[in-house]
């Protein structure tokens, strides 16, 4: 019998989801399709400085699957630049955080949201 899927906890999409060569189609040959749970590794690793063991407590899962998740993730970056080609964040086996208190730590994207928006006047 197969493992039951363990979702791998996300802290908020993206704010844009589409990168790349401004006069590109995004069709089947000119893009990269990078998942929502493949951002987050980029995100959590590159951008926060987590460590992978870190960014694995974060995400619920297993290091190793950080691991491979992170190496996909950055191969698609490589291949978006290098080549030219349309990176679009879409999909994965992701489930997105409750926000603050319920989980969400160190370098949790709603959080900041949440903070920098609080003052907000509409």
């Amino acid at each position: 019998m197969a493992r039951p899927m363990k979702w791998r906890k996300v802290c908020s999409l993206p704010e844009s989801n589409r990168f790349g060569p401004l006069d590109l189609p995004a069709d089947a040959e000119n893009h990269v399709n990078m998942t929502v749970d493949e951002y987050e590794t980029i995100r959590l690793i590159d951008l926060e400085g987590f460590t992978q063991e870190e960014c694995a407590k974060q995400m619920n899962i297993a290091r190793s699957t950080v691991q491979g998740i992170y190496i996909e993730a950055r191969k698609k970056l490589a291949e978006s630049l290098v080549n030219g080609k349309v990176l679009l964040i879409e999909g994965g086996e992701y489930r997105l955080c409750e926000g603050l208190g319920n989980g969400c730590g160190r370098g949790c994207h709603r959080h900041r949201h949440g903070r920098r928006f609080a003052n907000r006047q509409d």
